[in-house]
């Protein structure tokens, strides 16, 4: 037979969790309901993020360029995010470290440089 004890921290640790997340989600909808701050208007239910009504159909494509330079901003931020701990930790990692970490300063180089040269980072 099996011993299904051993679960049981881990269940009681699932309803608790599960609890918790729908607390943080319906509680501060249900008191915004009873408190009266819900009171949608034209106003409130109007676009936000640009400023102004949209003017096209919203399912229409981007630009690809549009995702060119966000991938090209997520791949240098996740540089960014190589280049702290590396920094940190140099005295550790010595000069393969130093070396290993130029080696890949000079792939984002040629590939910025890549990308710059096919036109990816103009914009019109």
């Amino acid at each position: 037979m099996l011993d299904l004890s051993q679960y049981l921290p881990i269940l009681i640790f699932l309803a608790i969790a599960l609890g918790l997340s729908a607390a943080f989600v319906f509680l501060p909808m249900g008191v915004s309901h009873l408190t009266g701050s819900y009171k949608p208007n034209a106003e409130k239910l109007s676009e936000y993020e640009c400023g102004f009504p949209a003017f096209e159909d919203p399912r229409s494509q981007f630009d690809v360029r549009f995702y060119l330079i966000a991938i090209l901003f997520i791949v240098f931020d996740l540089e960014a995010a190589f280049l702290f701990p590396w920094a940190v930790s140099l005295d550790l990692t010595g000069w393969p470290g130093w070396i290993t970490m130029m080696v890949f300063l000079a792939e984002l180089g040629i590939g910025l440089a890549y990308a710059w040269k096919k036109g990816a980072l103009e914009w019109e």
